[in-house]
Parts: C-alpha cells; structure tokens; sequence
C-alpha cells in the first residue's frame, strides 16, 4: 500500500490499467505512482518499481504488473528551460514531439533525428531514442538520476549510450537530462526535418508502440519482413501494418497474447534473427522490475541456527 507521505511529497496514487499509458493501448492493472517532485520520486521507489514515460516502445502483458508503476508528472515537463543558448537542463516528462518543435522555433539543432518519435526525454535517454538521422545521444551532456533514494549526476559519457540502449545503473529513473543544442537557425533547422519527416510518412498511423524489431547489422527489420510477405499477417486485433512491415498495429481490441503470439510468427518466418526493440513488463523473456531502495533487510542467521 502507499506510504502514508507519498500524498505529501507530491505523489498521486492510483490503480489503472496500463493500456490506457501506452501508445499501443494493451496492457493489464497496475499501482501508479504519478510524482511531481524528487521526494515523491524517492518515496515511490522504496519498493519495487518500474518506470513509465510516454508508454511508447512498450508491450504490457495483459496481467499487468505487480510492482509500483512510477511516472513523472508536469511539473518534469517544462520545456521554457530551453533559450536561445542551447545549453538547459529539462525534465524526463518533456515530451520529445515539444521539445523538437521549441528546438526549432528557437533555430537550435541537434534535435532533427528524433523527429516524430512519441516518446518522453527521460525514456529516450534510457533507449538512446533515435532513427538514422541522429539520437538523443548526439546532444546528451549529463543527466540527475534518482539511485537507491539519492539524486545524483552523471555525465553522459557514463552511460554507455548505444544503438537503442544505455547501461544506466539498475533501479536508476532518469530526473532531468542536460542537452546542448547548437545555434542555428528556425529555417534551416527545418529543412534539416524535412528529411525526417518524408521518412515517417510511410509509417502507419494506428495504434502502435514504435517500430517492433531492432534493425539487424546491415539490414533493416522492415525490409526482411516485407520480404518475406508478412505486411497484413494478423492474430487477433495485432497486425504487421501494410504501410511499414516493422511496426504492429492495434486494429482495436488486440490483448498482449495477439502481439506476443505475432512477434514469434514473424521471428519464426524470417530468416534472420530479430531481437525485439520494446521493452516488455510482465511477459515471459522481459525486463524485471527495479528492486527498492528500502527494501527490508533479512536479519542475520543465528550462529546455532540449524540448515
């Protein structure tokens, strides 16, 4: 049960299916903890936990999850920081789509290649968020982590950036992240988009989590799997979309069983193997929950003890 401080330190509490936090709008029950300061970060993760930006590159089982489901609230989710210096630190919960667009009404660049990606900063930190064009990690300086009850600073060197992942300490949450953008201007930061933005147009607009697979080295997921003719391959409500073969969609009533159940088909038909690029909470093969901070201590064994 919540700690009777977490409404004090600035934690909401709340029981909700994680379908409705998620881009692709699947997902079982879960306690979640929305923060809107560092205490109340350090208050939810005592226990067990994990961590919840904008529910993009995600895949929730439909059982839900047992652990704490942390997510930052407003108050990390301020994009003014950012002036025409292009140096600022900015809150996890900034969406990425807002902070792309003040980067260019501001003439700052840097921010291009992550165009169109519906993710939150501090989620893009952890995944190194990012398409062809760049990644957040190409203007990442450092970033305040909230580590077993501490808030500390690392700097991005630290973090072991690469292709769609980090190594951020376990049980870390992402509190703010400083980026240095350079100074451009607002005309040709948008030219630079254009290029970015004719790549997304092929991709489908329906309930997704983002692209499905990793890109194989040399090749790309999509290509493989619209070669060997799996565009429109359906179980349940999940499909492999007809406008871009790496993504699944959500045509509306798909469970976590109808997305898992397709993946494997789709690793099952092509030749190559493809590793997932969502997380995946409560499923078989995913990701564990960070463990608390404050977790109980087991009391030492007596000398005389027997086993």
């Amino acid at each position: 049960m919540p700690g009777a401080d977490a409404a004090r330190t600035g934690a909401t509490v709340t029981r909700l299916a994680l379908a409705s936090l998620t881009t692709l709008k699947v997902g079982g029950e879960a306690e979640v903890w929305t923060c809107e300061t560092d205490a109340a970060v350090r208050d939810a993760t005592r226990a067990d936990f994990r961590v919840l930006g904008g529910g993009s590159n995600l895949l929730v089982g439909d059982g839900g999850v047992p652990e704490r489901v942390v997510r930052l609230g407003r108050a990390y989710a301020d994009a003014r920081a950012l002036d025409a210096t292009g140096d600022a630190w900015l809150g996890a919960a900034l969406p990425l789509p807002g902070l792309v667009r003040r980067a260019r009404q501001l003439g700052l660049s840097g921010l291009e290649g992550v165009l169109g990606i519906p993710a939150q900063l501090g989620g893009a930190v952890v995944m190194n968020a990012g398409t062809r064009f760049g990644e957040i990690g190409d203007t990442l300086q450092e970033v305040e982590l909230m580590l077993d009850g501490r808030v500390e600073r690392v700097p991005a060197a630290d973090l072991g950036l690469g292709y769609r992942r980090s190594a951020l300490p376990p049980g870390a949450v992402v509190l703010r992240a400083r980026l240095r953008l350079t100074p451009s201007t607002p005309e040709r930061v948008a030219r630079a988009e254009e290029a970015v933005d004719a790549a997304r147009r092929g991709q489908p607009k329906a309930r997704s989590a983002g692209c499905a697979f990793k890109n194989p080295p040399g090749d790309a997921a999509g290509r493989l799997i619209d070669a060997a003719g799996l565009k429109g391959l359906r179980v349940g409500g999940a499909m492999i979309a007809h406008e871009h073969a790496n993504f699944v969609v959500n045509l509306g009533d798909a469970t976590a069983a109808h997305v898992v159940e397709l993946l494997e088909n789709v690793r099952a038909a092509v030749a190559v193997p493809l590793e997932v690029e969502w997380r995946r909470w409560g499923l078989a093969g995913g990701e564990p929950a960070a463990r608390g901070w404050d977790r109980p201590r087991a009391e030492p064994r007596s000398a005389t003890a027997g086993g």
